[in-house]
């Protein structure tokens, strides 16, 4: 159902329409797509309905300062086209206005009936991702006008807690390219907060729960904007012996939650997750995150949406996530050799990629991939492999040449986001695939694994900082020509890659 931006450019009369109550992401989207039309030529009104204009002080300040037009209509009369930004056309928080087309540009789970011309990206942190990732294949750069880059950050600064709920990739694109104005930036966040939001976060601080053994923290708002769920939990990981914290809030359509953590053995994003898992959804960064359960699914699961049940739920969900992980140490991990079996890689062709080709040896980069952002140090003897679902890890030259051969074809990517390697000092980013190189693993000493139950977090020797988890159903692997190399392997990867080694 995807489309460009450029298919809206054929229609003379063109409203785009936010949802009602409209956000900082929905503003902003609507404004860099208005801003798009008209270097276009094509002349756009943007408009939002509903019964209540825009007043909060921190928005009012974004419309003001960005020079952004957005008017509050009661009737619209009906365009030639309609295009709605951050929400879906006939959803209950966005006013229904007539049109002869209609078009989605959204960032949200699929809720109604969509037109031919939708594009929804709901593994995005918000919809100035999607209209980011759109302008950007029209050729267009957002920092020609710094308003549209301010506005574009700000959008998915609120709308992932000041970016601690950032998972795509795409998203930490938007976040690292916008030129934004740090003088608006820092006037919008420092007038997020109301007195009244203050009063919440001190209630809420009153009413902590707090498990001296696990080192953790949960506690319960009232209703309030996410940003001041993000505030609570950043005051409550500084109170000594909490490393992890939880801090939500029970709202009519489910609960909303924001995850802290100050250890590496917790990431807040997979700790979010795992809240999430079945439930909703939850992501965001390594130290911050956050997301939010369905009341449907809630209930659904047995829980009254009530909240000293809430509360239990929670508790439990956080203890069972403590109780059922297991931490491993390349390095400091003894495999018991007799629970693993010998396996050797099929044949089958990858890409790779010379570090040396990249940047010159000793500088420090960061991988930009899918399954999140690796750090490396770039050396002479150090490669990087794509593997067959696209899938980036780092492997040293004399380990690629036991299990790889180089082979005379062109490579083709099959994974869905680019990778791009991005210098820490200079942040050049450098994309992999055009130095990317076919080859073909050839077996070698092959890798003892086990099928993991449970979860399993692994820090490797390329990452002593991040740990990659491993759930039930994925591989523990160990290296037969060096034990200290223990990592996970993903458990469709592995059947498609490896196979039992006949001694």
């Amino acid at each position: 159902m995807s489309f460009k931006l450029s298919d809206l450019c054929g229609y003379r009369k063109v409203v785009i329409q936010c949802h009602d109550n409209p956000d900082a992401d929905a503003l902003a989207s609507g404004f860099a797509l208005r801003w798009y039309l008209e270097q276009k030529g094509v002349s756009a009104r943007f408009v939002y309905g509903g019964p209540n204009p825009v007043t909060k002080s921190n928005l009012v300040l974004m419309l003001e300062n960005l020079e952004i037009v957005c008017e509050h209509v009661e009737s619209l009369e009906t365009p030639e086209l309609l295009v709605t930004v951050d929400c879906q056309y006939g959803e209950s928080n966005v006013t229904v206005f007539s049109a002869e087309n209609v078009a989605v540009i959204d960032h949200h789970q699929v809720s109604t009936a969509l037109p031919a011309m939708s594009e929804v990206r709901s593994n995005y942190g918000s919809c100035s991702t999607v209209i980011f990732e759109m302008l950007q294949a029209e050729g267009i750069d957002i920092n020609a006008d710094r308003r549209v880059a301010t506005a574009l950050y700000y959008g998915l600064m609120t709308d992932t807690a000041d970016f601690s709920e950032v998972s795509h990739p795409s998203d930490r694109d938007l976040r690292d390219t916008a030129e934004f104005n740090k003088a608006d930036i820092t006037l919008f966040r420092n007038s997020n907060l109301s007195i009244d939001e203050l009063r919440i976060a001190g209630e809420a601080l009153k009413n902590t729960i707090v498990d001296d053994v696990r080192c953790t923290g949960i506690v319960e708002a009232g209703p309030c904007d996410s940003n001041i769920l993000g505030i609570i939990s950043d005051m409550f990981l500084e109170v000594e012996g909490v490393n992890t914290c939880v801090v939500y809030n029970i709202l009519p359509s489910g609960i909303k939650y924001s995850v802290r953590s100050c250890i590496k053995e917790v990431k807040a994003c997979e700790l979010a997750s795992f809240l999430a898992e079945n439930l909703g959804g939850g992501g965001g960064h390594l130290v911050k995150a956050g997301g939010f359960l369905k009341k449907d699914l809630v209930v659904k699961a047995g829980v009254r949406f009530e909240k000293e049940d809430i509360t239990r739920f929670i508790t439990a969900r956080m203890n069972t996530y403590f109780d059922e992980s297991t931490i491993l140490y390349a390095g400091e991990y003894k495999a018991d050799l007799s629970e693993f079996a010998h396996y050797r890689k099929k044949r089958f062709r990858v890409g790779f990629v010379r570090t040396a080709d990249l940047a010159a040896p000793g500088t420090k980069v960061m991988i930009r991939t899918l399954e999140g952002d690796i750090d490396m140090e770039i050396a002479e003897d150090a490669c990087i492999i794509i593997n067959v679902n696209g899938e980036i890890y780092p492997i040293k030259k004399m380990k690629f040449e036991r299990s790889y051969e180089v082979v005379d074809a062109p490579y083709v990517y099959p994974g869905e986001y680019q990778p791009n390697v991005i210098d820490n000092t200079t942040g050049e980013r450098i994309p992999l695939l055009p130095y990317a190189v076919s080859c073909e693993s050839i077996g070698g000493d092959g890798i003892y694994a086990k099928e993991i139950t449970g979860r399993v977090k692994v820090f490797t020797i390329w990452d002593r900082d991040k740990y990659y988890l491993g759930r039930t159903g994925d591989y523990l692997a160990v290296r037969v020509d060096d034990p200290s190399d223990v990592y996970v392997i993903e458990g469709g990867i592995f059947a498609k890659t490896y196979e039992v080694c006949e001694e």
